[in-house]
């Protein structure tokens, strides 16, 4: 039976290739094309189904639930990808990527926190890989994985608990995400190759395994980063417009999106518009137009997104440029979780989570939380101009997008992935 492991090196492009021997050497690489936007879960969705966002319905990180009228990012539920995926027809181990939960992988482990009554929080994995990961490997590193401190111990812990998992299962098909490249490469406009040598070192425990138990490595990215110096605040655009709505509480303002005329989902490079009435649509179309640093506002299908998650208008930014999802206009009225890392309650993506205001509020922070007394962990800055990394939007240049490494001829576009992979599982070696 051939084996296969697929390593998802988060961020890899050609041009960083030659900083990563021990991934180089999987075979051929070639540059390859994204769907739009170029983000985790819609280049995961489209690698895993062969689809275009417009059907698999994976339009972004995150979109609006039209039917509860609330924005909801990093969901991991299978189901939510419509359509199949070729890893239902091998025995797999699913590390780390995403819609990992009520999977039909026979193994895996994926990053669920538990959530206590008094919205208390204590971080673990859901681990079905039959492997007992935390008790041999120590608890899996949250705070490496996001957020101000993250960075390679993540990743080396997802490299390790793979690496065992593969020599004690040896599934037919693993899938191992190693996410470290995102973290410097949004905080920094510089991509430091010592990064790149640091995962493809984590990597190399993998495809040691690998190479123990049989099994062909194919390695893919889902985009490449860009050096970025201009945030876009296009909730206050629309606010400004009066077309965004906000209800003022005790812990800040809270945008309503069911009562707004217009707002928007930002993502990255990308932002989903969603406009309740379709005469206002032309209005916010030519309004968002002429806001510096958005290079076009296109109509979903124009990129293949034209799914009911999506916007009635999407946002593309210049290369330079990225969304912020910020819809007050002071800080002073900002809500309390603005300056949290807290990914499912921001109607947005926030890389500002990569950052911290103070070590010392933070240490603080953690001595009210060890005697027992409720805190937040309040230390995330509201300064955009921090971020200096993104992506979202195609790369004009190849060398500095995502790549497929395998053995072969590996396809030009994600959408042909699962023809590649069925057939190297279809051949023998």
């Amino acid at each position: 039976m051939t084996k296969l492991c697929i390593l998802n090196v988060v961020g890899l492009t050609p041009k960083l290739l030659r900083h990563a021997p021990n991934l180089a050497a999987m075979g051929n690489h070639r540059a390859w094309t994204s769907p739009v936007p170029a983000v985790t879960c819609t280049s995961q969705a489209t690698m895993l189904t062969g689809l275009s966002p417009r059907d698999h319905g994976i339009v972004g990180n995150g979109w609006l639930y039209r039917d509860t009228q609330e924005i909801r990012f990093w969901q991991q539920t299978r189901t939510l990808v419509q359509g199949d995926v070729f890893y239902d027809r091998y025995e797999t181990a699913k590390m780390f990527w995403w819609f990992n939960q009520s999977t039909t992988a026979k193994y895996g482990a994926t990053p669920k926190p538990h959530y206590g009554c008094d919205g208390s929080k204590v971080f673990d994995i859901l681990d079905w890989s039959g492997c007992n990961l935390t008790e041999k490997l120590g608890p899996f590193p949250f705070f490496g994985f996001w957020g101000p401190a993250a960075g390679i111990a993540s990743s080396d812990w997802i490299a390790k608990a793979t690496a065992l998992v593969m020599r004690e299962k040896q599934p037919q098909l693993t899938l191992c995400y190693l996410p470290h490249l995102d973290y410097d490469f949004q905080r920094l406009p510089d991509h430091d190759p010592a990064r790149v040598a640091e995962v493809d070192a984590a990597a190399a425990k993998v495809i040691e395994a690998a190479g123990e138990i049989g099994a062909r490595v194919v390695v893919v990215s889902e985009y490449g980063l860009v050096p970025v110096d201009t945030p876009i605040g296009i909730n206050q655009v629309l606010r400004r417009n009066d077309w965004l709505k906000v209800r003022r509480g005790p812990f800040g303002e809270i945008m309503l999106p069911g009562e707004s005329d217009a707002f928007a989902v930002a993502d990255h490079q990308l932002a989903h518009v969603y406009v309740r009435h379709p005469e206002l649509i032309p209005t916010v179309r030519k309004t968002l137009e002429e806001t510096p640093g958005i290079a076009s506002v296109v109509s979903p299908g124009d990129l293949q997104l034209d799914h009911p998650r999506s916007g009635e208008l999407i946002a593309l930014a210049e290369p330079n440029a990225w969304f912020t999802y910020y819809y007050w206009l002071d800080d002073a009225n900002a809500p309390d979780f603005a300056r949290t890392v807290d990914i499912h309650r921001k109607p947005g993506y926030d890389p500002c989570e990569l950052f911290m205001t103070s070590k010392l509020r933070a240490a603080a922070r953690l001595a009210q939380k060890k005697a027992g007394l409720r805190y937040k962990m309040d230390v995330i800055p509201l300064d955009p101009k921090l971020v200096r990394g993104s992506h979202g939007v195609l790369i004009a240049n190849h060398s500095d997008g995502p790549l497929v490494i395998g053995p072969g001829e590996p396809p030009e576009t994600m959408q042909g992935f699962p023809n590649y992979v069925e057939q190297l599982l279809a051949s023998s070696f």
